[in-house]
């Protein structure tokens, strides 16, 4: 029987009529929208003629911004939940062609206003008090003022900005619609299809020759589109030069941290100091070949239990309650609010054909977040729940306590709260068990965790960095260029007592966060963060969980270093990343603890 969606229950579905009740109220807003963003034409040249007319402007566009976040929002997640329901597709297409002429109406607006001073802005938000609530807004804005083009260049870039996007549009209907897997073998001995959804799963099973087989047959498969991928990439990557160029940044790297407040010491700091701690994860590899059996330990064996005899499978229900007790330490308020989005659906589990790999939370300022999971029951999929959960929550506070222009964080703090939920799950398990194994599987699972995160995640940093500077230098990047270079970034990331497969050459092909670049480094940075606040609030440090929730509450008024600030971190020094690999070492001791012991 088909893995369709109308065979999931109601309730394991979001609840898309918060958004609209109907297809039809949807649509009645889109074209009110349409004609809304005709009457920023009255406001061309005009927007400071006066304080009165620069609060009246800035009013009418904050109210568009959120409609079109809220249509946007709407047929986005109604395509991803069936990317192959034409309909929703259609649906998606438009709401984003509507977003591309809103962005070239309003195109003037950013140039017109940075042809004026701060010092004239700040005087009239003197004159017109209502105006303070756009301060922050309006500073941030005169930041840009050197790396923002004439008004007609922006223009120009505004119509154009659909086909900047491509790669990434291209990337997604050949990765989860398009492309097919050959069968595999699975631990009952069958052949089954293989999937980006099921890939997971047949990698850690206990049955080698099912990692072997799902590693191999998944690459591979990727590794016969490297032409196609290799185009795709090297286009997005060409992308954020050029456009880094034209808006005068020393390069892509700069404008994207510049955005953030983000020095680019801090991005070059995580790459040195992950490479020079590779020796932890090494003695972690040994630990794992020996408790696994094997000669030699291969990429594919690296997402394998330890524990044979533990294999937890979890209902829908018993994740909640799980979640809901191990986040208990962050208080009443906080769980309470948090039981609102499993009774309220702002989460979607079905794991159906059609729907869009992985997980994710948006969402919209005047409704709630929404999840989007492929929960299978595992404990990989509690954890991927209780992750964007912690951003659902993030988003929750910021919304709850600031306006709309200023409850949208930053990037870099984006990761905090959902790897504090991880952390903070993984230590309730592991406290709350007496099963010396299920202890081990535990600690095992945190310990990938930590690989997958700060290593995995800045190795992709390190790929992005080097292609983005290779191209830039005139390189053209071949697939034989970034196969090369990503094998060698895996040898020198996953140190020794590895054997690095051939096959993971072809791996940058699958990882659509290249398509949103100079985002994953701060996975890492993000992780290192949080366990540091999550052992502050675990080992009951004072202020600890009142420092926490005020940060979540922060949304962007602070930049992202000082925000961390407030929940007791400074990522400005290097004693988080130290740290968090004195912490990564104290795991893989304990779990080394126990295997002597035995």
């Amino acid at each position: 029987m088909a893995n369709t969606r109308a065979s999931y229950n109601k309730d394991l579905k979001w609840n898309v009529d918060d958004l609209y009740e109907t297809e039809e109220a949807f649509f009645a807003q889109f074209k009110e929208f349409e004609k809304r963003i005709e009457d920023y034409e009255k406001y061309r040249g005009h927007i400071l003629d006066s304080a009165k007319n620069l609060y009246e402007f800035l009013v009418f566009d904050t109210e568009n911004e959120k409609m079109l976040e809220q249509l946007y929002v709407y047929a986005h997640i109604q395509n991803d939940q069936d990317m192959t329901n034409t309909k929703f597709q259609e649906m998606e297409s438009k709401t984003y062609k509507l977003y591309l002429k809103s962005a070239e109406k309003t195109s003037f607006v950013v140039p017109e206003l940075l042809k004026s001073s701060l010092e004239l802005i700040l005087g009239y938000i003197d004159e017109e008090p209502d105006l303070l609530e756009y301060k922050r807004m309006l500073e941030e804005l005169f930041k840009f003022k050197d790396h923002t083009l004439s008004e007609q260049e922006e223009q120009i870039l505004s119509s154009v900005r659909g086909a900047f996007n491509t790669p990434d549009e291209v990337y997604s209907l050949l990765t989860d619609a398009d492309m097919k897997f050959p069968k595999t073998l699975d631990e009952d001995g069958n052949m089954i299809e293989l999937t980006e959804k099921n890939y997971p799963k047949l990698l850690r099973s206990k049955d080698r020759k099912v990692r072997s087989g799902a590693f191999k047959n998944l690459l591979e498969t990727f590794g016969k589109f490297k032409n196609t991928y290799a185009a795709l990439l090297s286009n997005n990557v060409q992308n954020d030069n050029r456009i880094a160029h034209l808006r005068k940044y020393e390069s892509s790297l700069q404008a994207s941290l510049y955005a953030n407040d983000v020095p680019m010491e801090i991005y070059h700091n995580l790459l040195d100091t992950v490479k020079k701690n590779v020796d932890p994860l090494s003695k972690f590899w040994e630990l794992k070949r020996r408790s696994l059996g094997v000669d030699e330990l291969h990429i594919y064996d690296t997402y394998a239990p330890l524990v044979e005899s533990i294999d937890k499978k979890y209902t829908e229900e018993e994740a909640k309650e799980v979640i809901l007790n191990a986040l208990s330490p962050l208080g009443k308020t906080y769980i309470e609010d948090l039981t609102r989005a499993f009774e309220d659906r702002w989460i979607d589990y079905c794991p159906n054909e059609g729907k869009r790999n992985g997980a994710y939370c948006t969402a919209v300022y005047n409704v709630h977040p929404y999840v989007l999971t492929n929960f299978d029951g595992t404990l990989t999929s509690v954890s991927t729940l209780a992750h964007e959960l912690g951003h659902a929550m993030h988003y929750h506070y910021a919304i709850a306590n600031r306006t709309y222009q200023d409850y949208n964080y930053t990037i870099f703090v984006a990761e905090v709260a959902s790897q504090v939920n991880q952390i903070l799950l993984s230590k309730y398990l592991i406290e709350n068990t007496r099963d010396i194994e299920e202890k081990k599987y535990l600690i095992d699972d945190l310990i990938q965790d930590f690989k997958s995160t700060i290593y995995r995640q800045t190795m992709f940093a390190d790929f992005e960095l080097s292609i983005h500077e290779k191209e830039a230098e005139g390189e053209v990047l071949t697939h034989e260029m970034m196969c090369e270079l990503y094998y060698d970034l895996n040898r020198k990331y996953y140190g020794k007592n590895i054997v690095v497969d051939e096959e993971i050459k072809y791996e940058w092909e699958r990882i659509p966060h290249f398509y949103t670049s100079f985002y994953v480094y701060q996975y890492a940075t993000s992780y290192a963060a949080s366990i540091k606040i999550a052992q502050d609030i675990l080992n009951k440090r004072e202020g600890a969980v009142e420092n926490y929730l005020e940060f979540l509450k922060l949304g962007c008024t602070k930049n992202p270093i000082e925000s961390l600030k407030v929940a007791g971190v400074d990522m400005s020094k290097p004693t988080p990343l130290i740290e968090a690999f004195a912490y990564f070492e104290d795991l893989v001791n304990e779990l080394d603890k126990f295997y002597k012991e035995v």
